[in-house]
């Protein structure tokens, strides 16, 4: 090999390794924070005491923060004068909530391993412990992510699904991370949990597609509950639940779904397009195969990684330069 050759040859695959994210696995902490995985728990299972709707809301931080530039805990930053960040994005402001959790954990972690444990690997222990003290299935998280250094609104807004979306849409959004039509409608069960707003539907209720209609694939009966909940003009920050057992994780959202009784209309669609009806009929069948199935797309979820450069902050809510500025303002 030319000398040339191989001196760009080895400049590139420096690059590369530079570039690479840093390799995950479970137990990560075993040896520098053992503890930090219990400590989420506890921290989790205290929130959910105060407020059941606590798990729902922490287990969806994994999704905004993971499909945008990868689980890198951006969404948890806070607006600067010279960044906007994911948190007032479109899916996001008004929408996400439970922020105060995920503080809450990193505190606990910090105090008993500072500068240790990621707050992106805060959030992805926590969701899988909400889904846990649901009622839902277990597994082992990958962890060693690094925290990161910046977000982007813009790109969360061109990322992240608006309740009106479609299967077809949703199925080519997540292709572009490698996940499956499986993983779509497994991941879709995440709304076993929780509820949305009025916000979210009323379009469905009053002018579907704008045809000045209901959409008609919502049950009859369900319908008139939706319309007593959230009627033409009302308030539309109520909240309804996402399925029938809004405070337990199983496989009743997809038993709704076959009903005609989804809520938001990304859910509804998953039954009523054939690209992705088999899945939510095989899961409405067997709790089993939908947990089995959620489980493995968390995990690839979770996989996401830009190989952006990255820290452990030592607050989620801001990047470790800022956090001595921080610590003045607030007088703390």
């Amino acid at each position: 090999m030319p000398p040339t050759t191989l001196l760009l040859s080895l400049l590139l695959s420096s690059t590369i390794a530079a570039a690479a994210p840093p390799p995950l696995r479970p137990e990560f902490y075993s040896e520098t924070c053992p503890e930090a995985e219990s400590i989420v728990r506890d921290v989790l299972r205290r929130a959910m005491a105060r407020e059941t709707r606590s798990a729902a809301s922490v287990m969806r931080l994994q999704f905004h923060d993971c499909l945008v530039n990868g689980c890198d805990g951006s969404l948890l930053l806070d607006d600067t004068a010279t960044m906007v960040g994911e948190k007032s994005a479109l899916s996001n402001v008004d929408s996400l909530r439970s922020y105060e959790v995920i503080d809450e954990a990193k505190e606990a972690v910090e105090r008993a391993c500072p500068g240790v444990v990621s707050c992106a690997d805060v959030v992805i222990m926590a969701a899988r412990d909400a889904v846990l003290l649901s009622g839902g299935p277990n597994w082992e998280v990958k962890l060693g992510r690094k925290d990161s250094l910046s977000a982007s609104q813009e790109a969360s807004n061109d990322i992240m699904p608006s309740p009106r979306a479609n299967a077809t849409y949703l199925t080519n959004l997540f292709s572009k991370f490698n996940l499956t039509i499986k993983d779509l409608v497994a991941l879709s069960g995440s709304h076993s949990i929780g509820k949305a707003r009025c916000f979210s539907i009323v379009f469905r209720l009053y002018n579907q597609s704008g045809s000045g209609r209901p959409d008609p694939t919502i049950e009859p009966r369900y319908r008139e509950k939706l319309n007593k909940l959230c009627p033409l003009g009302g308030d539309e920050e109520v909240t309804g639940d996402l399925d029938a057992t809004p405070e337990r994780f199983d496989n009743q959202y997809y038993k709704d779904l076959v009903n005609g009784r989804g809520f938001l209309n990304s859910d509804q669609t998953l039954f009523t397009s054939p690209e992705t009806r088999e899945y939510v009929m095989m899961f409405s069948k067997n709790q089993t195969k939908f947990f089995r199935a959620f489980v493995e797309g968390m995990v690839k979820l979770g996989d996401l990684q830009s190989g952006l450069p990255g820290e452990i902050r030592r607050n989620c809510r801001v990047v470790n330069s800022r956090w001595p500025e921080v610590l003045l303002e607030t007088g703390r």
